[in-house]
């Protein structure tokens, strides 16, 4: 399986030790925790959400790596909360963090969320063929994978780069109140 992760490229790819500050998925010295975007514009997303970016103006300022990680096959756990607390503002993580708690007691070591960071329809795909290019559009999702990142490995895809303009509207930005 593939995901996308965007970084500053000062900094790994990937953690490699507890001391990972707490996310959405879990809490403070409970890492390595691996989140990875099914598609560039989730990883994006996840970005210009987090540093509340909402001018196309500042886009041309940003640069910064994309990876594409490869990760072993294997099932991926679905959260169980309402979709509203999976995507919600930074107050929801505290929620976010015991369901992902519940099921790594249970051994659960990948999780599958929705993408907090997109707006429904926000992921975008492409195809080429006998008729053209043509583009779908289809929610996306996180994959959260816990642990040494041993079997993952990365190779950098984009070197100083930056989104799309046309992402900013398919951010599901957090709540300006």
């Amino acid at each position: 399986m593939i995901g996308f992760r965007q970084v500053d490229a000062r900094y790994p790819f990937l953690w490699e030790s507890r001391a990972q500050p707490a996310g959405r998925w879990h809490g403070a010295g409970e890492g390595p925790a691996h989140y990875l975007a099914d598609t560039p514009d989730g990883a994006w997303a996840e970005f210009l959400r987090h540093e509340e970016i909402t001018d196309p103006a500042d886009l041309g300022t940003i640069r910064r790596q994309m990876w594409v990680v490869e990760f072993p096959d294997g099932p991926l756990e679905r959260v169980g909360v309402p979709h509203a607390v999976a995507t919600g503002d930074p107050d929801t993580y505290l929620r976010c963090q015991a369901e992902a708690r519940k099921l790594r007691a249970r051994g659960v070591e990948r999780l599958v969320a929705p993408s907090a960071a997109l707006v429904a329809g926000g992921a975008r795909t492409y195809a080429v063929g006998a008729s053209g290019s043509r583009m779908t559009s289809r929610d996306g999702v996180v994959f959260v994978l816990y642990g040494p990142p041993d079997l993952l490995t990365g190779r950098l895809a984009a070197d100083a780069a930056r989104p799309a303009a046309d992402l900013l509207e398919r951010v599901h930005h957090f709540d300006p109140s």
